[in-house]
């Protein structure tokens, strides 16, 4: 069986410097309809959360869009969701029934390639009933994304800063998303012409991808992630590489500003240290872990 992971091995450097970034609520303005609109009612309906489908909602939209576990991959941030949902003191009042997902969560801490493809293995491999509903969850997001989710442009400043950046630097993209789908978002936007590679869920982890893309080619300091959330910010931190954020709700401030002043103080090797420490002091503002119903 081929490596998904792959393309990264084989990839070419050009350049001195390694650029990584993340696609859904960093480069592209698709998070909220992703979630909202896809992720959501599929997560309400496929795992019978209509009863308490307030929380459920107030939930999954705290732990993928508001809070430090923004962007995460879609299995962890599903247990995430049952989990705040177990302990919330509206839903103990119903006396609501939620979801056995022990066979999930094993399945999620044991497996690297969080993705469709190594959790129909582990359909196939087991027949768990948890695991089926899982996949019949994750297939029909899958399904919603592709119907709904169409000509959501890139943020401003993402095509500049792309255009600027590859004249230094060599870009690919570190993403918890299906492959497919992040094909099919950059090249509907023409951007897929800027990266070497488009690295989704079933390629590896973040922090995997940077590790295997970076290794004996790029120096640390030479290396950057750019992300929206605290998972991107992990990624770089384990490869002991630099990382720009992203702030959520501040988008375009953010692109504007790695367009016009971040990307040169990295490529002239003057971002590491304070300027770094700055920008990641004020992003962990935007991402508090406590619920707002618990405050």
């Amino acid at each position: 069986m081929s490596n998904p992971a792959q393309p990264l091995y084989d990839l070419k450097k050009e350049h001195d410097f390694l650029v990584g970034i993340d696609s859904d609520g960093c480069a592209f303005d698709a998070m909220e309809i992703k979630h909202k609109e896809c992720f959501i009612p599929n997560t309400i309906n496929e795992w019978g959360l209509q009863a308490i489908s307030k929380y459920a909602r107030e939930a999954a939209e705290f732990v993928n869009l508001y809070s430090r576990w923004r962007g995460i991959n879609r299995f962890p941030a599903l247990i995430n969701v049952i989990d705040l949902l177990a302990e919330r003191k509206e839903v103990k009042k119903r006396s609501f029934q939620l979801p056995d997902i022990k066979a999930l969560r094993d399945w999620a801490q044991g497996e690297s390639k969080l993705g469709n493809p190594a959790l129909e293995k582990a359909v196939v491999q087991t027949g768990d009933p948890v695991l089926k509903r899982t996949l019949k969850w994750s297939t029909a997001v899958n399904d919603t994304v592709a119907k709904i989710v169409h000509g959501v442009p890139p943020f401003p400043y993402v095509r500049e800063s792309l255009e600027k950046m590859t004249r230094y630097a060599d870009a690919i993209v570190v993403s918890s998303t299906p492959c497919d789908a992040l094909e099919r978002e950059w090249n509907e936007h023409g951007l897929a012409k800027y990266v070497k590679v488009i690295a989704g869920q079933e390629m590896a982890k973040k922090s995997q991808v940077l590790e295997i893309a970076k290794s004996s080619r790029y120096e640390n300091d030479h290396v950057l992630m750019i992300g929206d959330a605290i998972g991107d910010m992990k990624a770089a931190k384990d490869n002991n590489v630099l990382f720009y954020p992203i702030n959520p709700g501040d988008e375009d401030e953010s692109w504007q500003r790695f367009c016009e002043e971040a990307f040169d103080n990295f490529i002239n090797q003057t971002y590491k240290g304070a300027y770094e420490e700055k920008l990641i002091a004020e992003f962990e503002k935007y991402l508090p872990s406590t619920p707002p119903w618990e405050k």
